[in-house]
């Protein structure tokens, strides 16, 4: 998982080609991503999924995306624009502004009117990809890591008929690979 923040005028953002990230090419997207890392103040936390398998043994995956969240918006002087990640971007926006001492506003498809949050985005679709990429070359072709790709389910099935090891770039509690998971041990027993 990979969560950004990209500090700056919205005017001058948004001139830099920010747009919601699901609208760009990914050539565009590279080069959008390029020119912002350039322009403004920008970090990226990439979220491992052995740290994420660890961090769900005890809590939850939106209590790690509001530690991250925290992390990242320590980073910015001043209000900061959050694509909702709790389907209550009201609660949402009073735990982060509580806990941050900053006015935090979050709201749901905020990377489709907000210059910061699709320049964020961006940035981290185009580290996502980079991600994918590397793991290919150790695991093949994977997909795109998404549910909804069925090259993303064919490299799942496969592995797990295999008995491969995909701890390393797979959340064991995933609904998906769960779901497989099961098909897989229903299909031995008969």
């Amino acid at each position: 998982m990979v969560m950004s923040i990209v500090c700056g005028d919205p005017e001058e953002i948004r001139a830099a080609g920010a747009r919601d990230s699901k609208k760009l090419t990914p050539a565009k997207r590279e080069s959008v991503a390029k020119l912002i890392k350039e322009r403004f103040n920008c970090r990226i936390r990439v979220i491992s999924v052995p740290e994420i398998n660890t961090w769900m043994e005890t809590r939850t995956i939106n209590e790690l995306e509001e530690k991250v969240a925290l992390e990242l918006i320590s980073c910015s002087d001043g209000d900061v624009y959050v694509d909702s990640f709790d389907v209550n971007p009201a609660r949402l926006s009073a735990l982060l502004s509580n806990s941050s001492g900053k006015r935090v506003i979050c709201m749901h498809r905020a990377d489709e009117t907000v210059p910061a949050v699709s320049a964020a985005s961006v940035i981290s679709k185009v580290e996502r990809d980079r991600i994918i990429k590397e793991l290919t070359k150790t695991y093949g072709n994977m997909g795109s890591g998404y549910p909804s790709d069925p090259v993303t389910i064919g490299f799942l099935r496969r592995s797990i008929r295999e008995g491969s090891d995909l701890m390393p770039i797979v959340r064991k509690n995933w609904k998906t690979y769960r779901r497989l998971l099961a098909e897989n041990a229903e299909k031995k027993l008969f």
